[in-house]
Formats: structure tokens, C-alpha cells, sequence
């Protein structure tokens, strides 16, 4: 399944047979032990809780990216449940949540704003945010605030500026096969090849830098079963056409300023085949103050798909030296 596939599929609670718990037990976490609809800025956001929210460890909550993802992105990261509360949630206009379809609530603040209504909403007084790629972003945003219920922060392949992104876009792209970067040219020019054609020369991008593997059965069965799919209205309106190609809102976004306020201990996660390059994320990493960097090997963008294993050790260590002792 590539990119656009995935992401035009995603849904709710099915549990797969117990062959299919062999290289996982995320499967076994798929149905929420709770589920609700929040009010936030401009609608209601589907939030999805596995575990305790009132357990000794700090709940983590998971922002997915896009912009117009679901939190089907996070079903790898479900076993962290066994330890505390994970949240994951759907953004407005995303995935199971409430679609308004009005472009004035796609904007930086009202996504952060929607982050802190889930905290309220839910009384969580104290926990640990991750965001992945767009999320990042709106992650970002809301540690720059320093808020105080922050306990650790995880940066998850983000989008820190758009600079940046296409910097690494274009050595990555460089990667590529001679003859896929010319069809990816030739489908940027005044004269594009045929619509098949373009959708596989940014298809082998995808299979090369956003993820490796395909999802496993019982994951495809969950996001089938909701029909979850990207947001193409949010994705085109804010982002652009594909992951290399920034025309929408966000295409002047910098958030670098932002990384020297964050007071919060935190964690840059990437793949060694991430979308964002291990340079990126090394020069970020530098201007946060005490920020640490993992490097998931044999990895793309979606860490948690490719190496569900590595990713969930990763996070559980880092989210170990977060909690109270």
C-alpha cells in the first residue's frame, strides 16, 4: 500500500486473529478502552484512550501528522499501554472527528488550542507529548509555551520549518534513480506526463523515505474498517500536492525561533531513512536546549511501522527518564 492508499484508508476497532499477534502484540490494544468526542475550537475531536489515565505514570498523548492524517498513524505504538495511558486523537476535519470543512480552523494556533481542550477535557494534569511529522509542528507550538503539565516532549520526524523540509526534500529526491527524478521534474513542469506516470515516480519516492514496509493485516483491517483517509481538502490547503512540494499555508512556516524556549527535556526521534535527514535533525537538536537524538536504523518516516520494536523501546526509555520517581 503506498502513501495515498494508506492514508485513504483507517478505522476503528476490529481485533485480529491470533496469528496475527506474531511479529506485534499491538493488535491486542486496537479497541480503545475508552472513547469520546471533545469539544474544541470549531467542532468536536475524536479521542481514543488505551489504559489508565489515573495510573502513577504520566499519560502520552500522540498527535498525528498530515496535516489531514488520524491517529491510525500511532496503532504500532499501542503496547505502550501496558506501562501508562496512551491518547491518540483525531484533528479536526481528520479521521473520526467532527468535518466543519471551514479553512479559517486550519491555522497553527487553533490546532495547538485543540491539543490543550483534549487536556482539559480528559483532566490530565500531567503528561508526555509526541508529535510525528505536521504534528510536530503543532507539538512544537505548544512546548514553546512551556506549558506546565509538560513533562517531556518528543519531536517524531517533524516539521520544524518548510525551509528546511524541502531542503532535505531536494537531497533526498537527489537519491533517487536518474530516471525517476526526471519524471518527477517533468511532472512539475508546463507540460506534465500522464497522471499514472507521476503518481509512481512520487509513489517511489514514498517507498524509499516515508515508509518501508507494508502495514500488517490486523492495521489494514482497523483502518479499512473506519474508512479513515487523508484529508486531502486540509492536506492540499495547508501543505500542497505531495510530501516534496509546498504550495499551502504552511509553505513560509518557521518554527526554528521557537526551539530555544523549550524548557521541557526532549527527544528528536528519526529514521536513518527519515524525511527528515539525520543533518536536519542534528542541527535542530543543537539549537534546543538539552535536546537528545535517536536514530531508528533501517527506517523511514513512518518509524513506527517500519521497526514497531525499536520504536516502542526508544520511546519507553525516554519516557522513563520523564516520570516521577
Amino acid at each position: 500500500m503506498d502513501r495515498r492508499t494508506t492514508l485513504a484508508a483507517a478505522g476503528a476497532a476490529m481485533l485480529a486473529p491470533a496469528s496475527a499477534l506474531a511479529d506485534t502484540d499491538a493488535a491486542a490494544f486496537v479497541r480503545p478502552d475508552r472513547e469520546m468526542m471533545v469539544p474544541v475550537p470549531g467542532g468536536r475531536a475524536y479521542v481514543r484512550i488505551n489504559g489508565d489515565l489515573n495510573a502513577k505514570l504520566p499519560p502520552i498523548v500522540m498527535i498525528h501528522g498530515g496535516p489531514g492524517g488520524s491517529h491510525g498513524a500511532f496503532l504500532p505504538a499501542l503496547p505502550l499501554a501496558k506501562d501508562r495511558a496512551v491518547i491518540l486523537y483525531d484533528q479536526l476535519d481528520c479521521g473520526l472527528s467532527d468535518k466543519p470543512g471551514d479553512p479559517a480552523n486550519w491555522v497553527v494556533p487553533r490546532f495547538v488550542a485543540e491539543l490543550e481542550a483534549i487536556r482539559t477535557a480528559l483532566g490530565v494534569d500531567r503528561w508526555h507529548v509526541l508529535g510525528h511529522s505536521w504534528g510536530g509542528t503543532v507539538a512544537l507550538e505548544y512546548a514553546a509555551r512551556q506549558p506546565k503539565e509538560l513533562a517531556s516532549l518528543v519531536l517524531q520526524g517533524p516539521l520544524i520549518s518548510t525551509r528546511a523540509w524541502m531542503e532535505d526534500a531536494a537531497t533526498l529526491r537527489a537519491m533517487l534513480p536518474a530516471k525517476v527524478q526526471a519524471t518527477l521534474d517533468a511532472c512539475e513542469g508546463p507540460y506534465p506526463p500522464a497522471r499514472p506516470t507521476c503518481d509512481a515516480a512520487v509513489d517511489a519516492f514514498y517507498a524509499r523515505f516515508w515508509r518501508l514496509k507494508p502495514l500488517p493485516a490486523w492495521a489494514q483491517a482497523y483502518e479499512q474498517r473506519h474508512g479513515l483517509k487523508l484529508a486531502a481538502n486540509i492536506y492540499n490547503a495547508m501543505w500542497g500536492p505531495n510530501e516534496f512540494r509546498a504550495t499551502g499555508t504552511l509553505a513560509d512556516y518557521d518554527g526554528e525561533p521557537l526551539l530555544k524556549r523549550i524548557t521541557a527535556p526532549t527527544l528528536f526521534l528519526i529514521g536513518d531513512s527519515d524525511e527528515v535527514t539525520a543533518e536536519t535533525a542534528r542541527r535542530l537538536m543543537a539549537e534546543t536546549p538539552g535536546a537528545t537524538l535517536k536514530i531508528i536504523a533501517d527506517a523511514a518516516h513512518r518509524t513506527q511501522s517500519d521497526q514497531p520494536k525499536a520504536y516502542l523501546a526508544a520511546l519507553r526509555d525516554w519516557l522513563a527518564g520523564g516520570d516521577p520517581k
